[in-house]
């Protein structure tokens, strides 16, 4: 392949869509183009508490590339009516799916390229990254992690968010020719069928168990402040849609749980309690971490959350050597499985899936009942097809007679 170039607009970057009357021109335009639709959105994450989208990328041939403005249009459904049937090309679509699907947009097919890079085995796969491997352009970058919901957006990130779908439709033809050369058709159809049904995951009761560093945290009182000050943290910024962390650092939180605090000034004087929003909202946390302090006993968190699956891996080998056997087995046997296949591990099969396998395997744990397993805990066909006698084998590991050493995750 020759050098790389920069990526270029074909058609120049186009004005944003803002009314309802460019909208449905456009989407008669996209009705009457031929071929995928490539889309893209982008959104304000570390700025907004939500993930809705603030601009929406969109070309087909025959209709060119459109920008929309979602916050002006918050109702794409004109959009949808257009493309219901057309294929659609994502780049990382868990990353767009669940905000495009808030504007009314939800794919009948779809093509994602990241996703076909990871089962091709790509080592990089950025969007930059195959558009240079694949097509030998390069992609302008640098405005990714901007604030999308600032307005008016600046000429350069609509330049940036105009290339994104510039050359999506070529991405995913290379792609696709690449996916049948490995004979990986198959496989990538089953995935992207599997992400039309992709939701994003639910926070629970225990989220607040999320907070990075609670490991610092053993005393039941001082695990219900960071219980109170997430759930402050969150309400508020659910009411005003700013990023949590601009609210108050999980550090913070973690530094007020565990300091010995009298006064709301202590608190303020607080070396890790960083932030200007963490002074302005100084009563509201200091109100959380009081009310904690005075909760009855039976209020108190426990000290770890229920269990919902099996336990953390590196603690199997203490308490049932031969699941921990099991796993270590099952952990290099897809190893190699997956080198074979050309492809993450993670992509082969779920590391969550052989966990639970591992940990409550079927009895008996022939071939055809761990299929059967695998398929109860949503491994699709193909990785059934490709994991379930390795699996099988696995299964009848025994621990060593020497001490087993704790292993990671």
């Amino acid at each position: 392949m020759s050098d790389p170039v920069a990526l270029e607009p074909r058609d120049g970057v186009p004005e944003v869509i803002v009314d309802e009357a460019a909208l449905a021109t456009y989407a008669d335009a996209l009705a009457a183009g031929t071929g995928p639709l490539a889309l893209d959105a982008e959104r304000a994450s570390g700025y907004r508490y939500s993930q809705r989208a603030y601009l929406v990328q969109l070309r087909r041939e025959g209709a060119g590339t459109a920008l929309i403005d979602p916050i002006a249009l918050p109702d794409l459904g004109v959009i949808q009516d257009a493309t219901a049937d057309v294929e659609w090309i994502l780049h990382a679509a868990t990353q767009d799916l669940a905000c495009l699907a808030e504007l009314g947009l939800r794919p009948s097919a779809l093509f994602d390229t990241e996703l076909a890079g990871r089962l091709l085995g790509r080592e990089r796969v950025s969007l930059a990254a195959l558009v240079e491997s694949e097509l030998g352009f390069i992609l302008e970058k640098g405005h990714g992690a901007t604030d999308w919901s600032v307005r008016p957006l600046s000429a350069a990130q609509l330049r940036y968010a105009a290339l994104d779908v510039e050359v999506l439709v070529e991405l995913r033809d290379a792609m696709a020719a690449a996916l049948r050369e490995a004979g990986k058709s198959r496989v990538a159809a089953e995935e992207f069928h599997a992400l039309l049904s992709f939701s994003p995951r639910e926070k629970g009761e225990d989220e607040w168990r999320r907070t990075s560093g609670i490991h610092r945290v053993r005393r039941p009182r001082d695990l219900a402040v960071v219980r109170a000050l997430w759930l402050s943290r969150d309400e508020l910024a659910r009411e005003q849609d700013v990023a949590v962390g601009r609210l108050l650092p999980d550090a913070s939180i973690v530094a007020a749980a565990r300091a010995e605090l009298a006064t709301m000034t202590d608190l303020a004087e607080l070396k890790d309690f960083k932030g200007r929003a963490a002074h302005r909202f100084l009563r509201r946390w200091w109100a959380a971490i009081s009310g904690a302090r005075q909760l009855p006993e039976s209020q108190l968190p426990r000290a770890a959350s229920p269990p919902t699956g099996p336990p953390p891996a590196r603690a199997w080998a203490e308490r049932d050597p031969e699941a921990h056997a099991r796993l270590s087995a099952a952990r290099a046997i897809l190893a190699e499985l997956a080198a074979g296949h050309g492809m993450p591990v993670e992509n082969l099969i779920s590391p969550d899936t052989v966990r639970r396998l591992c940990w409550t395997p079927p009895e008996p744990a022939g071939v055809d009942e761990v299929a059967a397993a695998l398929a109860d805990l949503g491994a699709r066909p193909w990785q059934v097809g490709a994991t379930a006698e390795a699996l099988a084998a696995a299964l009848t590991a025994t621990p060593p007679d020497s001490d087993t050493q704790v292993t990671g995750e």
